[in-house]
């Protein structure tokens, strides 16, 4: 029954959207209290669920958004942008700029969590298709695949560290098994997927694309441009602060002050305040703009971003009220007697998770605490069940998920569209990455 219910939910929210064109935010909050309410939420506390699933997906990405969305624009508004596309384009080529950007943002997705480098790359990429006169979508999904595969399968990232907990598997084995299961997933689901679409789906290729997240881009000549280096490290700084801080954590005494310290500088909120500040600088008040333009910069940045953080909130939304109306409970109890391989059914158990909750990390972490038991009777290397919940748990992102709304701005999408591509991509993403660990359980 609470399956039914998602399905109806998902299917009067497409209506609304669609056929009735009515705002996603106002269509999510009406969905998300129709949907509670019928999962039987008392309607004297369905207004508070709905809050607090606002609350929670804002309040996590809220202080990221809106200084990466700052740092963004003022590394276009400075010309920083510009220079690293321009680069890029020279150094690659229209041939293989594709795989340059996949190669940068797996690195980059390394750190980063997904929605900080989409953040962070975003800008770049925009400016690198309008240099080679192509579609957004063409850059933008090898890049959004990378990001998602090392989301998904890599510590320090959230979910798999804390599987990883659960299952009791050691982080540098899940970390290298994990590297090893990623590349060919991100071959696969980057370029390969990216030319099967187009082929199949040209139309939602389009160039010149507006992104009102992203605003009105400016253009400069060459000699106006920051350098190439500046404007790199300008860029990555978010990244730099992160990975120095994961690096001091494995490899430094908890005890040294200094390494107190690095984790501070790592905390995601504080690298991007931090990296902003030196934007400021390096790419800001050393090239001549003052504080004032710097200023209107900022609020220019925060206006674009104002309705997809309250869409983004509204996903949320939609998300607590299938966690509070039961519906990770109601799963486990569907899998109880499942007699299947451990990796198949932590894989399978995340993916129905994942589909009804739309919440990555609730589904990873609700499937790993459901198949952990697997291990001691199965035998079964439990690094292997952590990349097999890390892979079901990226599976077929689409309304219900915070990410599928991002997607869905910040590449200029179409409901339609961002179902056809972004969720396609994210159901064969999990299959290809279940079967990397199936590959490697043959030799583990």
């Amino acid at each position: 029954m609470p399956i039914l219910i998602i399905i109806l939910g998902v299917l009067l929210l497409v209506f609304m959207i669609v056929k009735l064109k009515l705002n996603t935010f106002v269509s999510l909050i009406i969905v998300s209290i129709t949907v509670g309410m019928m999962l039987g939420i008392s309607w004297t506390k369905i207004a508070d669920v709905v809050e607090k699933g606002i609350g929670d997906q804002v309040g996590h990405l809220a202080v990221i958004f809106g200084l990466g969305s700052m740092l963004g624009k003022l590394i276009s508004d400075s010309g920083a942008g510009q220079r690293i596309a321009t680069t890029l384009t020279e150094k690659f080529g229209k041939r293989y700029i594709e795989w340059a950007i996949v190669i940068a943002s797996f690195i980059i997705g390394l750190a980063l969590f997904f929605e900080v480098g989409l953040v962070v790359l975003l800008p770049i990429i925009y400016v690198v298709a309008q240099e080679m006169d192509m579609a957004l979508l063409y850059l933008a999904i090898p890049m959004a695949a990378a990001l998602n595969v090392a989301h998904a399968f890599l510590p320090p990232h959230p979910a798999p560290t804390a599987i990883a907990g659960i299952m009791g598997a050691p982080l540098g084995q899940v970390l290298l098994l994990g590297i090893i299961a990623a590349i060919p997933t991100v071959i696969i689901m980057g370029p390969g997927y990216n030319h099967l679409l187009y082929h199949f789906a040209p139309q939602i290729y389009h160039k010149n694309v507006k992104i009102p997240a992203l605003g009105k881009l400016k253009t400069f000549k060459n000699s106006e441009l920051p350098n190439f280096e500046v404007s790199v490290l300008t860029a990555i700084m978010p990244v730099l602060l992160i990975t120095v801080a994961t690096l001091a954590k494995y490899f430094l005494p908890s005890k040294w002050p200094i390494s107190a310290f690095l984790q501070f500088i790592g905390i995601p909120d504080i690298a991007m305040i931090l990296a902003l500040i030196f934007a400021v600088y390096s790419v800001g008040l050393s090239r001549g703009m003052k504080m004032k333009q710097i200023g209107q910069c900022f609020e220019t940045a925060i206006k674009q971003i104002a309705m997809m953080l309250l869409i983004i909130g509204g996903g949320g939304a939609f998300k607590e009220v299938l966690v509070q109306g039961g519906v990770a409970n109601y799963i486990s109890h569907l899998f109880t007697n499942l007699n299947l391989s451990p990796i198949i059914a932590a894989w399978l158990i995340t993916a129905v998770l994942r589909i009804c909750l739309g919440s990555t990390t609730v589904a990873a972490l609700t499937g790993a605490g459901l198949t952990a038991p697997m291990i001691a009777t199965s035998g079964i290397d439990p690094a292997l069940m952590v990349l097999a919940v890390g892979a079901g748990s990226v599976f077929c992102d689409h309304v219900n998920g915070a990410g599928f709304w991002m997607v869905k701005q910040y590449f200029g999408l179409s409901l339609k569209e961002a179902l056809l591509s972004w969720t396609t991509l994210t159901m064969a993403m999990s299959v290809v990455g279940l079967l990397a660990v199936l590959g490697i359980s043959l030799f583990v």
